[in-house]
């Protein structure tokens, strides 16, 4: 009987976490993540991205979650500063993708906008199919 109860109290331990995690899935998600159009000046969608989300907390390198019109995930996004990259002594060490699985990586330049000002590179990390990219493109 003791390890029955054992038992439940370890896997109620463990479901716990998963029940208190995020919702990430629509927009808005769960938790510390506020819309970055209400943080600072740039519009509720940006073509190529979508609807951005961020835990404050966690600028300038995010994550930032990123939705299409209807609200549905579409991919995590990482403005990692030129400056952080080039320093040997920065790491960026267990990137999580809170929306799950990764479908395929894009990284490309910029030369900086309203809330990461300093030039950076964005890592996008697809959670959708490539062709489901047009999900974000200017309408």
């Amino acid at each position: 009987m003791r390890i029955a109860v054992a038992t439940l109290a370890l896997l109620s331990a463990f479901a716990l976490p998963a029940q208190a995690a995020d919702q990430v899935e629509k927009a808005p998600p769960t938790g510390a993540y506020k819309k970055v159009s209400e943080l600072v000046k740039l519009p509720d969608f940006l073509p190529g991205l979508g609807q951005l989300y961020v835990d404050p907390t966690t600028l300038p390198a995010g994550p930032f979650l990123a939705y299409d019109r209807d609200g549905r995930l579409v991919s995590t996004v990482y403005m990692l500063p030129i400056d952080d990259l080039t320093n040997k002594d920065k790491r960026f060490d267990d990137l999580a993708a809170p929306g799950g699985k990764v479908d395929h990586v894009d990284v490309y330049f910029n030369a900086g906008h309203p809330g990461v000002e300093k030039p950076h590179v964005h890592v996008v990390l697809w959670h959708v199919p490539k062709a489901d990219e047009t999900r974000v493109a200017a309408k």
